[in-house]
């Protein structure tokens, strides 16, 4: 079977296709015939070592997929060759099988695509718990949404329109901005061009917002953090700027606010249970049409490069995905 695989840590030009021997699964594990492999910002710095989560080479990027279930190993109730499942396994999914545990997949509804349901684990899944579980967003707050046409900002707006939110999202581009405002997102601000700062003032009459969704850093955090209001609450989701920030801890004293950080995969592992109700949730937002989990570009795995360098650059609007190339519906 083929694979996508990093023999060594470094940029996406090291990668190579290579065919390799197919899992067999251990006891409590699935083997999934992957269809879709999903690719995030977190791949673009895995493989090059920048990341917290640091898999030994040689191993394959992706972090979530989706396809049919082809084998079951000792022990495994509540699936069947067959059937139709997603996970997120942090690493690993470029290839065209993955032997998995069973207790981490969950089925994939009739009425949602295998594409969509491979952009909805990391993304959706890491913003729906930074909007419940962290921010404990409730509905009719104003919600600011930095880095907002990407894969985990287009969550963000997403969710916190369904949630309720009024949705603030910020761009480097007009075009970004009116791909945010197709999603969901009542106000927009070009930070490129504008003053951070100074519109969320006038857009919020000087109260300031209750929640920010921060996937960027750098220079936007301080700015977005001196907007909230009053017990406002800033989520750490990560750096795409490439810079940690060090926001002067006296704005949290004066504001009465918290900065509060978002590790989604830890999350997982610690609170398994509600994981899954988040997991189903997402689900059935996305079967309804509730969320778009739009896809940006399909790749084959031959084409992984262009499919790393659009993220890379910045330049992809929602989820960017590898085809295998026996992906069935």
């Amino acid at each position: 079977m083929k694979a996508l695989i990093c023999p060594s840590l470094g940029p996406p030009e090291n990668l190579k296709v290579m065919d390799v021997e197919p899992p067999l699964p251990a006891e409590g594990e699935v083997v999934v015939e992957v269809a879709y492999a999903a690719l995030n910002f977190m791949d673009t710095l895995i493989i090059e070592g920048k990341y917290q989560l640091k898999p030994a080479p040689p191993f394959s990027p992706a972090g979530e997929f989706s396809g049919r279930v082809l084998a079951l190993g000792a022990g495994v109730k509540g699936f069947a060759v067959g059937d139709r499942v997603m996970g997120s396994s942090g690493f690993g999914a470029a290839r065209e099988q993955i032997a998995y545990p069973a207790s981490r997949l969950a089925h994939v509804p009739d009425g949602l695509p295998l594409d969509k349901a491979a952009g909805l684990s990391i993304a959706y899944g890491t913003t729906l718990h930074a909007l419940k579980q962290r921010a404990e967003m409730k509905r009719g707050e104003m919600l600011v949404v930095l880095g907002a046409s990407g894969g985990v900002g287009l969550a963000a707006v997403e969710i916190g329109r369904v949630m309720g939110a009024r949705v603030i999202a910020c761009a480097s581009s007009d075009d970004k901005l009116d791909f945010a405002r197709r999603y969901g997102a009542s106000e927009t601000i070009n930070y490129a061009t504008e003053d951070l700062r100074a519109r969320l003032k006038e857009l919020t009459g000087g109260k300031g917002v209750d929640v920010v969704y921060d996937p960027v850093g750098g220079a936007l955090t301080e700015p977005a953090l001196r907007s909230l209001g009053w017990k406002g609450r800033f989520l750490v989701i990560g750096f795409a700027s490439g810079e940690i920030p060090r926001p002067p801890l006296n704005l949290t004293l004066l504001k009465g606010c918290d900065i509060r950080g978002v590790y989604w995969g830890e999350f997982t592992a610690r609170e398994p249970d509600a994981n899954r109700d988040n997991m189903s949730q997402l689900l059935k937002w996305a079967e309804s049409g509730e969320l778009s989990v739009h896809i940006h570009a399909k790749y084959a795995l031959e084409e992984h490069r262009k499919a790393f360098e659009a993220i890379a650059r910045r330049q992809t609007l929602g989820k960017t995905l590898l085809r295998m190339a026996n992906a069935v519906e």
